[in-house]
Formats: structure tokens, sequence, C-alpha cells
């Protein structure tokens, strides 16, 4: 018994001590872990509580998607920025740029205009997608209609398709080709350009004749004649009106815009211009509403020029990046047409809403063009202006952009006001 006594003497202090401790740490474990004493049947619920969490975040994103679809992303302000992706497209290689857009194979050597995107600010303007575009327009035919800076908007598009389909060219007609009309098998998808300069009928300038004769109250039946065959229409107009013209309005002189000389009352060109857009709204609406066609109406914002010297002469625009936020503002001319377009698309809107299943939209792009003075040809529209070292005439072209350019942008924003339109379409269904 004796050797067991210190034995019994560590056992007896230490178990008391082991006790106290023991007690502490079961607490804590307690507080900070809890037992969670449930019943097997709540626990088979936890899958449809996550089910019920996974749908609750799916309502989320579409009422995300409807406020989207709602309240449009306004593309109109923002700011370029510098983007390494580039252009879409190859400009070499695309075979449908007119030849004084083709920048890069006329010898351009500055290719930093081809590096910058549009950011909105308050929302993200996705890359263009010509597979979307191709299957929003399956089976439908979309019209360019307008002057030559309509032309330079359908090219853009026509390059930036052609990445993924090739489009066959299977109407040609006019001076110049001005009717044409191509075809993507792919999707069934034609896509048609129409010259017309004014919208309503016109009488262009000639050598012996050098003012425009316009007609305010009659449309152009050159391409509105054709209004049951297409799906969407996008016009584009403007930079004519600026020419010297003779206004007709019923069967009398309506006054004249630069015709010194004449008996006519000189009168501008805002007002006119209103009055033609107005007539060519007010034909599409009541020949779309007597038929019962769906029509969709495009109308691309005037874009400013950027002249800042002779036209026939180096330096006519001369800049290589674009304008930095608060370089310049949107004003005089260029804001009073652009004014006066979106005004007239928007009274459009209200007159066309008796009419199931016509839409109209303006394509505001004339703040984000005026931004771009580098992306005009300049003396570029001819291959290699300076070979022989700079001319004392060197033509310039600071009305149209280079392909590709600025001006792909324009179809960028395009492609997202037809994504709503779709949208749109989905949930009233």
């Amino acid at each position: 018994m004796g050797k067991d006594q210190p034995s019994y003497s560590f056992t007896k202090k230490f178990l008391p001590w082991s006790f106290y401790c023991i007690i502490p740490i079961a607490i804590f474990r307690l507080y900070f872990y809890p037992l969670h004493l449930v019943p097997q049947s709540t626990t088979d619920q936890l899958p449809n509580t996550q089910h019920t969490v996974i749908t609750f975040s799916s309502s989320s994103i579409n009422r995300e998607e409807k406020r989207v679809f709602e309240t449009p992303c306004d593309f109109t302000n923002g700011s370029w920025v510098h983007d390494k992706m580039g252009p879409l497209y190859n400009g070499t290689a695309c075979a449908t740029i007119k030849e004084g857009q083709n920048c890069i194979a006329h010898g351009r050597p500055d290719l930093g205009y081809l590096y910058w995107r549009w950011k909105p600010n308050q929302c993200k303007l996705p890359r263009f997608d010509p597979h979307t575009f191709l299957q929003l327009l399956s089976h439908k035919h979309l019209a360019f209609v307008g002057d030559s800076v309509a032309r330079n908007q359908l090219e853009s598009l026509l390059c930036m398709l052609s990445t993924v389909s090739v489009p066959n060219l299977v109407y040609r007609d006019g001076e110049d080709n001005k009717f044409r009309r191509w075809h993507f098998a792919s999707h069934n998808v034609s896509i048609s350009v129409y010259w017309s300069p004014f919208l309503v009928k016109g009488i262009e300038k000639s050598k012996s004749d050098n003012l425009n004769k316009l007609y305010v109250d009659y449309v152009d039946e050159r391409w509105a004649a054709d209004l049951d065959q297409i799906d969407m229409i996008v016009l584009s107009f403007g930079h004519w009106f600026l020419h010297p013209a003779v206004y007709f309005e019923g069967d009398s002189a309506l006054g004249c815009h630069y015709c010194p000389g004449l008996n006519h009352t000189e009168i501008g060109f805002y007002d006119v211009l209103r009055k033609a857009l107005k007539t060519t709204l007010k034909t599409i609406t009541e020949r779309t509403g007597s038929n019962g066609n769906v029509k969709d109406v495009i109308l691309t914002t005037f874009a400013p020029s950027h002249f800042e010297g002779d036209w026939d002469k180096a330096g006519a625009c001369p800049k290589t990046k674009p304008y930095k936020e608060g370089e310049i503002f949107l004003e005089g001319m260029d804001a009073d047409m652009r004014n006066t377009e979106v005004e007239q698309v928007e009274e459009a809107k209200e007159n066309a809403k008796q009419f199931k299943g016509l839409r109209l939209e303006a394509l505001d792009v004339t703040r984000l063009s005026l931004m771009r003075p580098d992306g005009h040809p300049g003396p570029y529209m001819h291959p290699n202006p300076f070979a022989n070292g700079i001319q004392e005439h060197v033509q310039n072209d600071c009305v149209h952009w280079c392909l590709p350019g600025p001006i792909d942008t324009w179809n960028q924003i395009m492609l997202e006001v037809i994504r709503r339109w779709e949208g749109q379409s989905r949930r009233e269904e």
C-alpha cells in the first residue's frame, strides 16, 4: 500500500482539475457551435430551399432585363476610350467598301484611329456580334435610304457581317450603282441601298444647273414604291440640304437656299429639312398602317463634317485622335439639324401609336461622331496622294468615314436598338 500512495495522491488531485477545465471548454463549444437538432424531414428540404434561392436570383435577372428594355441605354453621352482589340474586320479584305473610304489600302500611314471604342457614361455597349445581327434579321429585308452617308453606313455593316457570312450582290442599277441589293443566303437576309439624298422627290443639280429642286410634300417613290417589300428601313440624310436649292410645296415655289439672281425668297434649309422628314415619316406611317405590315424605322441623325481648312488643300482634316470630353461641344448647325431630326421622330412615334407593329427610333450618333475628327479619309480618298510630294491641290474627304472606322459604332448601337425591340416583342407574346 505504501508504494501506491503517490499515485493515488496524484489521481486525486488531477481528476478535479481536469473536470474544471473540460466544463468551460464545453460551454465555449456549445455557445459558438450549437448543436443542430433538426428533424430528418427538415434536412430533406434543404435542396428545395437552395432551389428557391436560384429561382429568386433568376427572377431578379428577368426584372433587370425588363428594366434594361424599358429604360434603354443612353448611347449619346460618353467618351472614346482606347481599345487594344481594334476593328472587327480587315478593311483591305472587305470587298464591299467603296474605294474612297478604303483608307488603309490608299496608304494612310497612321492607324491609331482604328483603336478606339465608344464608352457610354451609364451603361456598356457590347462589341458587335454579326451572328446575332443576322439571326435577328433572318428572312427579312433591311434597306438603307438616303445619301452617301447612308451608303457609308451600309458598307460598314456589310463588312462586319461578311466576317461570318458571304453577301451576294443580287441587284444593281443606276449611275454609280446607287441602287443595290445583297443577299446573305445563310440567314435569308436581304440588305439594300436606295439613293435618295432628300428622301422626298427631288431633281439633283447638274453641270448646266447648279441648283437642286425639292418637292417637300411628295416622297421619293424610287424607294417608297418598295415599302411593302421592306421590313426595316434606315434613313440617313442632311448634307445635301446645305447645297443651293429651290423648294416647292404644292404647285408653287416655297423659297430657296442660296440662289442669288433668282426671283425666290431666301428661306434657308432648316424648315425644308423638317418638312421633308415629316413627309417621309408620315408616308411610311400611313402606308404601313394601311396594309398592316410590321415595319421598323431607324433614323440615323446628322453626322458633322470636320473641315478645318480648304477642301482642296493638304491638312483639311488633319487630326489623328478623338476629341476629349470638354474639347468640343455640339452646337450651331450640327445641333440644330440633329434636334430637328430627333423631334420629328418623336412626333412620328406619337402618330404611329394607332398602328400596331410600327416602331420608330432615332439612332443618335451626332455627338459621338462630332468627337471623331480623325475618322475621315481626308486626302486618302485617293490612293497614295503624297507619292510625288505635297501638291498644290489635294482633294480631301472630311465628310465620309474610313472603313474600318468610327462609323462601325453606328451599326453597333443599331444592333442594340434591334435587340431591345426583340426583347419587347418577346414580352408582348
